[in-house]
């Protein structure tokens, strides 16, 4: 499945178009982690702990999107948009959403 960001893919026309398909997840982030950031913010650095959860939850939500796409008989995935929100009480939960158009190419 190729992915972009751009409406097309070079060297590839677009034959068909599918629709638009989304992926979406939330996760939370554990007290021990919410621990460990306190100290990156103290002590200053990346959030180790946070980016591992960040990337976990947009390989998800992609994937998610990936699978939708080929059930609905596409092999592309263009205009892909990626949106991140904090949501719950105090920011606890980390939503992730993307979506795209599915495409044959």
């Amino acid at each position: 499945m190729l992915l972009s960001t751009t409406p097309t893919i070079e060297g590839h026309p677009i034959r068909e178009y599918r629709g638009v398909v989304t992926g979406e997840t939330i996760i939370g982030a554990n007290a021990i982690k919410d621990f460990m950031a306190g100290l990156t913010d103290f002590f200053g650095g990346r959030s180790g702990q946070y980016e591992k959860v960040l990337i976990e939850a947009k390989d998800t939500a992609i994937n998610e999107m990936m699978q939708r796409a080929a059930h609905i008989g596409a092999n592309a995935v263009v205009g892909i948009d990626i949106d991140y929100e904090t949501i719950g009480a105090n920011g606890s939960m980390l939503m992730v959403a993307t979506s795209g158009t599915a495409v044959v190419i």
